[in-house]
């Protein structure tokens, strides 16, 4: 039940959070990037789990392993993009945000190009 322990985490840094924005907005930054990193931190032992499975299920369908490490890869710089642009959100500098999520499309653009060029040839393959 990790999260009851991620609700209570939050509704405690929220209270503290919303008495120290006033007087000591510095602090609140901080206080709210550390409650992000305690939760990461957190769920971070279910992901590996996730990732177990997911290559149990791989190797018994006997997709290529090429395939799976690229798409968890993917999976892996979205949620981290994602982690980042909401600590920059909390820490008010939105721009930044933009750009780490700018930099994650890109790069999972990237990754995925062998997987779009292995769909292509099995569907050019397919065809007559």
């Amino acid at each position: 039940m990790e999260i009851i322990q991620i609700v209570v985490i939050s509704i405690v840094s929220l209270i503290i959070l919303a008495l120290l924005r006033k007087t000591n907005p510095d602090l609140a930054i901080v206080i709210s990037l550390i409650t992000g990193i305690i939760i990461f931190f957190i769920v971070i032992p279910k992901i590996s789990s996730i990732i177990s499975v997911l290559n149990t299920l791989a190797n018994k369908s006997g997709i290529n392993n090429i395939y799976i490490k690229t798409v968890l890869k993917i999976i892996a710089i979205a949620y981290i993009a994602e982690f980042g642009s909401q600590l920059s959100i909390d820490a008010n500098e939105k721009n930044i945000a933009t750009k780490i999520e700018l930099s994650a499309k890109i790069i999972i653009i990237f990754l995925s190009l062998p997987i779009i060029i292995a769909l292509m040839e099995t569907i050019v393959s397919i065809m007559p």
